[in-house]
């Protein structure tokens, strides 16, 4: 009997544990492949996205975090820089009926900045990273060395209530036990027309709309979207023997960190506040 039978990645068990399997396969997989595969493909532009949701109340601490990306204007980024007008405006003009009405029931900034990086990686390409993450070094530059669209693996450690290291991950011999592993929205590296986030802006899209559904941002547009996506568009690669499109970041740490003590934080705009999570 298949293990991972069709629609898997909509149950938590086997999604995490699936994804697990994602990780072991890339420690595993041959530097060939990942070649052969780039030279095939578009490569990621460099064209660096952000979003804050009012730019009238833009906190200095977060636009210090913003400023510490400046320099790399000097590598030949373009800037894009959006807010819940802008955003909506940018979905309006790129997009139909559906993904406007989606983006309208985003309840908060925090949803439609989710949904806003699906839209324009999905049309444009470039590198989406959060408001709240400063450069850290030049490690970004593999990013863009090959077409793979690349994300963050993270796994929460249910015991201890705490995420597990990032090195530990990629651990073979990780115990699995009460750990979920699963994918970051943050950051998302891709060419234009990337088809796993075509399936997970579709996917966020028609959750959105289901008026029987309540929009939890994690599993409507947050990183429970985009990990179902991936373990589903995963899952079709491996059934087909093609070789993976997307890359898992290793190094994700070393580029960039989010920085916690924000004044933000503690107030309405921190999603996790209204939500209880």
């Amino acid at each position: 009997m298949e293990r991972y039978p069709l629609g898997f990645e909509t149950h938590h068990d086997l999604r995490s544990a699936f994804i697990r399997e994602v990780t072991l396969r890339q420690i595993e997989a041959s530097s060939e492949s990942a070649a052969e595969l780039a030279a095939e493909s578009a490569l990621i532009p460099r064209r660096l996205i952000r979003y804050w949701h009012d730019p009238s109340d833009l906190p200095k601490d977060v636009r210090a975090c913003l400023d510490s990306w400046n320099h790399l204007a000097d590598e030949g980024f373009e800037f894009r820089m959006f807010d819940d007008l802008s955003g909506g405006a940018y979905i309006a003009e790129n997009y139909g009926a559906r993904e406007r009405h989606a983006f309208a029931r985003c309840s908060h900034p925090a949803m439609r900045c989710d949904y806003l990086r699906m839209c324009f990686v999905l049309a444009e390409g470039g590198l989406y990273v959060d408001a709240d993450d400063v450069l850290l070094g030049d490690g970004w530059k593999r990013i863009f060395l090959d077409g793979r669209l690349k994300v963050h693996p993270l796994c929460y450690d249910i015991s201890a209530g705490a995420m597990v290291p990032s090195a530990d991950i990629w651990e073979p011999d990780l115990p699995t036990a009460n750990r979920i592993f699963y994918v970051n929205n943050n950051p998302i590296a891709a060419p234009a027309g990337h088809p796993l986030l075509r399936r997970a802006l579709h996917d966020a899209t028609t959750k959105l709309l289901d008026d029987d559904r309540f929009p939890e941002i994690q599993s409507t547009t947050g990183p429970g979207n985009l990990t179902a996506a991936l373990a589903a568009h995963a899952h079709e690669l491996r059934l087909a023997g093609a070789p993976a499109d997307f890359e898992l970041l290793r190094d994700w740490d070393s580029i960039a960190e989010m920085r916690w003590d924000l004044s933000y934080r503690s107030d309405a705009r921190n999603w996790r506040n209204v939500y209880g999570c």
